[in-house]
């Protein structure tokens, strides 16, 4: 039985099948080229803004070795053992809450315009009123974004009259939902799963926006993470305070029945009166060692609070970006016309080519 032959490519019929077709890449790449560059120009350049976080060192304790072990192979315990519901890497989770992107449309910017001056406005109008567009594609988003308004029912919330605090993230409008989106695309955290380092980079088309909504966010997240770390600590503060603010009257008003009495009677011998006297002053001594043992419990839940609160060390602070980070003009019309002169190089040698299949 004769053995069958392996075929080989001969990379020199190629050449010469492609040399005798060139003139099919003088029409196609010429083409390509001028369509890459009618779809790339008129993209808006944006920058791109980052902070980078260290963790905070938990609490020393047995489990520490244990964590620091599971940590050098990419795992966390840490914050597990502490009971921490919320730890650096669900952070990027955080990001796409609809709720903590609507808590940024309220920031205040200040926008420095390319014909001069600045525009002073919150992010919720400048993201919806203030963006550059494609100006080959923008007509047909505009269409297509008005056609759907006409199919879609309208809802309540659509009534948004431009007041940033009254947008409830829970129900939002279709513009309104589908800003968030675009916001949630343009914000980034990443966390090193061994360090726990978080970096935060906001990309936008203006360099300064992206610095101070990079800033910010990084912010928010603190706030954020200081009121969850500390939300049972500041509910303990809020109950002692109430408790010494009562036992704080209760003694006011002893020492007040007492002196009152005591100026009453100040010549009285009866005993009566004498024993009126011990009751109100042991009243008065006991509403006194209440108050300072709530005003003890309450300088401790101020200390909780304290020792509750996390602290954040900012490796890299936000910065005004000098250069765009995109996009690449030239390298996408590189890009395309390689990739046109391969797709056009196929086509030329098909015949060739569907001998070895």
């Amino acid at each position: 039985m004769e053995e069958k032959q392996k075929k080989v490519i001969d990379l020199r019929l190629l050449y010469q099948l492609i040399c005798e077709r060139k003139q099919v890449f003088y029409k196609v790449l010429p083409v390509v080229f001028v369509l890459s560059c009618l779809w790339i120009v008129p993209q808006p350049r944006y920058y791109t803004s980052e902070v980078v976080l260290a963790p905070e060192t938990g609490e020393s304790g047995p489990g520490g070795t244990l964590s620091s072990l599971a940590s050098s192979f990419g795992f966390n315990i840490g914050d597990v053992a502490n009971g921490d519901a919320i730890y650096p890497l669900l952070y990027p989770d955080l990001f796409q809450s609809p709720a903590f992107i609507v808590s940024l449309f309220n920031i205040e910017l200040d926008v420095p315009q390319e014909e001069g001056g600045t525009l002073h406005t919150d992010y919720y109008t400048y993201m919806s009123r203030h963006q550059q567009h494609n100006w080959l594609l923008f007509p047909f988003q505009q269409a297509l974004r008005t056609v759907k308004r006409w199919i879609k029912p309208k809802k309540a919330s659509d009534a948004f009259a431009g007041d940033v605090s009254k947008l409830d993230a829970f129900k939002l409008s279709y513009d309104d939902y589908m800003l968030v989106g675009i916001v949630q695309q343009k914000i980034a955290c990443a966390v090193d799963k061994k360090t726990e380092v978080t970096t935060i980079s906001v990309t936008d088309q203006n360099a300064v926006v992206s610095a101070v909504m990079a800033d910010s966010v990084r912010h928010r997240l603190q706030q954020f993470i200081t009121d969850y770390r500390t939300s049972k600590a500041r509910m303990d503060l809020t109950y002692y305070e109430q408790l010494t603010d009562s036992a704080r009257k209760e003694y006011e008003a002893a020492v007040a029945a007492y002196s009152r009495f005591c100026d009453a009677n100040r010549n009285s011998v009866l005993q009566v009166y004498l024993s009126k006297r011990d009751e109100l002053e042991n009243d008065m001594q006991l509403k006194s060692q209440t108050y300072t043992a709530m005003n003890t419990q309450l300088q401790a839940a101020r200390a909780k609070v304290q020792e509750r609160t996390p602290a954040f060390t900012v490796l890299k602070n936000a910065t005004v970006p000098v250069k765009p980070a995109g996009p690449k003009r030239m390298i996408f019309v590189a890009a395309m016309l390689i990739l046109s002169a391969m797709i056009t190089s196929v086509v030329v040698c098909r015949k060739y080519l569907m001998t070895f299949l």
